[in-house]
């Protein structure tokens, strides 16, 4: 496992975390499994949300780190707040603290290292989000701060007037969902590939040392299945696993070595519970593509080259 600096220049976090919005029903045994094994791979980093299993994911991931407790300090906990299920998006200081408290007496913990803003309030006002983040960071609650799914714009708004800096944002990126990238490979050309859909999101990130987090690296569609061994792209598929067998890595891992082999080393969160492909994903970390086959796949994925 390689690790990297994230949200501090401290911290060493392992570049893949594990996102934890399918344990809602993992049984003691499972978990502690999960926990443990997760660790003795080297993953350190593990990703919530408030809304997974509408807050039984963390229980039930909190339940398992007092069972063991020793590992509360081997590890870093991040969780994600802002979304209220089927109604609104909620920037409010008010809800931004109430759902932290929720998250750590879930967890129980007394603090997060990450606090991500989920997904984008129309309503927000920055000012109001920078209070809440002082008195969190103020009373020891959480520890960094950063965004998920949000544009560049979004990013500059808020953190005018917030003193943390955010240092994350998670946004959706795999080989079948990579516009992030194609777009920047086909600057202003007339052609599917050149739209830009994020504000040039990639080069902002690198440009301010904010880590991107590609959530579902092994997904096509927005959440639709798992790309890997799927007869959708044969083709894509085929290389690779002729690439995986080059490399001494599983199909799985090929797909998650392709994101690392991005030079801003990106965090992908990768929210399985298969101990197999947790273990695939951990030995990708030591895996280290050529510039032909990362291009190699870019292709056969159906992205062009102008």
């Amino acid at each position: 496992m390689k690790y990297i600096k994230t949200f501090s220049d401290k911290d060493a976090v392992s570049q893949v975390a594990l996102g934890c919005m399918r344990i809602s029903d993992k049984t003691d045994k499972e978990m502690d499994f999960y926990l443990g094994n997760a660790v003795e791979l080297g993953i350190n980093y593990f990703d919530h949300a408030d809304i997974y299993g509408r807050g039984k994911c963390e229980e039930v991931f909190g339940a398992a780190l007092k069972r063991n407790h020793t590992l509360r300090d081997k590890i870093y906990i991040q969780t994600k707040c802002s979304i209220v299920p089927g109604s609104m998006y909620d920037f409010s200081k008010e809800h931004i603290i109430s759902a932290v408290d929720g998250s750590l007496k879930r967890l129980g913990v007394d603090y997060v290292d990450v606090l991500l803003l989920h997904r984008p309030d129309l309503l927000m006002e920055p000012a109001e989000v920078a209070e809440a983040f002082d008195e969190l960071e103020a009373k020891g609650k959480v520890k960094a701060f950063g965004v998920s799914n949000h544009s560049p714009l979004q990013i500059e708004l808020l953190q005018r007037e917030m003193k943390q800096k955010l240092s994350i944002n998670q946004m959706q990126l795999s080989i079948t969902n990579a516009n992030m990238l194609a777009s920047g490979a086909n600057v202003n050309l007339p052609c599917e590939d050149g739209v830009n859909y994020d504000g040039y999101l990639r080069d902002y990130c690198r440009l301010k040392g904010i880590t991107i987090q590609p959530w579902s690296p092994l997904q096509y569609g927005f959440i639709a299945g798992n790309f890997v061994d799927n007869k959708k792209y044969k083709s894509l598929n085929k290389v690779i696993d002729e690439l995986a067998e080059k490399y001494g890595t599983t199909a799985t891992g090929m797909a998650i070595a392709w994101l690392l082999r991005l030079p801003e080393k990106m965090q992908p969160i990768v929210g399985s519970t298969n101990h197999d492909r947790i273990k695939s994903v951990a030995e990708a970390a030591d895996v280290t593509i050529s510039r032909e086959d990362w291009y190699r796949i870019y292709r056969e994925a159906g992205y062009r080259l102008p």
